[in-house]
């Protein structure tokens, strides 16, 4: 006979790196809708995050300080924000 003890399960405890990101225009879509495979979705994901998103600078930032190469983030593509670091590195 199977158990029928409860199950508790102990809330997700915020990272404070990432406390923001359940703050995002993001949260209410898809998570593929960010990681797209083409221009147009690229299109799609960036105008979300460009509509008023109250995290996308934080959300760049994190995306630029942790190297993350796929996927849209701070409203910015992959070779954008290859762009950013390199200007950055450059001292411009």
């Amino acid at each position: 006979m199977p158990s029928t003890t409860p199950v508790t399960v102990s809330p997700v405890v915020d990272d404070s790196t990432t406390a923001w990101m359940k703050l995002g225009n993001c949260r209410n879509y898809p998570p593929d809708v960010f990681f797209p495979s083409d221009g147009v979705g690229v299109d799609r994901a960036r105008k979300i995050c460009n509509a008023d998103c109250p995290v996308k600078d934080q959300c760049l930032e994190y995306a630029l300080s942790n190297r993350i190469e796929h996927g849209v983030w701070g409203g910015t593509s992959e070779r954008e924000r290859r762009r950013i670091l390199k200007r950055r590195a450059h001292g411009g």
